[in-house]
């Protein structure tokens, strides 16, 4: 494999201050993009200015929807810039592949040209608190035919969006809707794979949870309806007294990187995390008798995302009177500083660019 760079001629226009950023509107100058098939494998990678791609009115990708994603950040610190734990998002890339029988990529090789693209667009990564570069890596299954089969081709892309602070008037609890009429995954199917189809089962819900006033929705297990699984975004933790418990790993759930480094920070620290199958009935029991302290979402997006209300067949649940608990916040401040080089890196977990 042998990169080819063709930088732009036509440079945007950058944008004059973070405040204008949001979440994945505006878009960098290059992107990277590798191609597959049968005959050459993953072959004629590439970093090539910003374009329109063009795909045949057939490609399978619009018709069976086997794509695949993934989710990364860019954060810069003094003109330094750092990525966290990439690595980590190619494995799991390489897992949601598995399921969707998408070829392999070679992660060592991708690595590499994600460093080199991430370098190139180094002058798109803002700099003020709480801005970075979001990645987005995704493959597409590109074969021009129609019938339900495993495509032949795909491209393997890379854009990236200069995107604002999360939380601009600074870290405020979310409130939270549990589902319990709809599902979106189960066991056995593809909810441990990060694919569009598991975000397009989640938007009637979302939507009737915004309705209902909710950011957010909590997703129960598919076929009991009583276990908790994840948020639509996030990972889920709920602190108790003595420890913190979070839903185990069970083939339904994303396997978030963010909620991996907060399970792997907390018992450095001497803290008990379990991984547990939890009832929506459990946290109903330990909110009543004073045994729920925090509740806490973890994603790329919002590194943790405090829940001051839960709402679940009508019982609203007011979590540590709608406050930012300790757990949280600490958890949120050595993470954050940890991705922008603010303080030593213990763990390596940290790569700079």
């Amino acid at each position: 494999m042998s990169l080819k760079i063709e930088k732009t001629k036509s440079p945007k226009q950058k944008y004059s201050n973070s405040e204008q950023l949001g979440f994945g509107k505006i878009f960098t100058d290059h992107m990277l993009i590798i191609d597959y098939d049968k005959e050459n494998g993953w072959h004629d990678e590439r970093i090539v200015p910003y374009q329109d791609i063009c795909l045949d009115p057939s490609a399978m990708v619009f018709h069976y929807g086997q794509t695949v994603f993934e989710g990364m950040k860019a954060y810069k610190n003094n003109g330094k810039v750092y990525l966290f734990r990439p690595q980590e998002n190619l494995k799991r890339l390489n897992k949601s592949n598995d399921r969707l029988c998408i070829p392999q990529i070679d992660e060592e090789k991708v690595l590499e040209y994600l460093y080199k693209f991430v370098d190139l667009e180094r002058d798109w990564i803002p700099e003020d608190e709480g801005c970075s570069l979001y990645i987005r890596p995704f493959i597409i299954a590109t074969d021009a035919q129609l019938g339900v089969h495993v495509s032949n081709e795909y491209k393997f892309i890379v854009i990236a969006s200069p995107s604002g602070s999360y939380y601009k008037n600074g870290l405020s609890p979310v409130s939270i809707y549990v589902e319990k009429d709809y599902v979106r995954a189960v066991r056995g199917g593809m909810g441990m794979a990060k694919t569009g189809g598991n975000y397009a089962a989640s938007m009637k819900s979302q939507d009737i949870a915004h309705e209902r006033g909710y950011s957010q929705v909590l997703w129960l297990d598919g076929v009991e309806r009583k276990y908790i699984e994840e948020v639509g975004a996030m990972n889920i933790f709920f602190v108790l007294k003595d420890k913190v418990i979070t839903p185990m790993i069970n083939g339904s759930i994303l396997e978030g990187i963010t909620r991996k480094s907060v399970i792997e920070l907390l018992r450095n620290e001497g803290m008990e995390v379990s991984e547990e199958r939890i009832s929506i009935d459990d946290i109903v029991k330990y909110y009543k008798n004073g045994e729920l302290l925090e509740i806490f979402g973890t994603g790329t997006a919002a590194v943790i995302s405090p829940v001051g209300k839960l709402l679940y067949d009508e019982y609203e649940m007011v979590v540590n009177d709608g406050k930012i608990g300790k757990i949280s916040l600490h958890v949120y401040e050595t993470l954050t500083n940890l991705q922008f080089g603010k303080i030593k890196d213990d763990f390596n977990w940290r790569v700079e660019i």
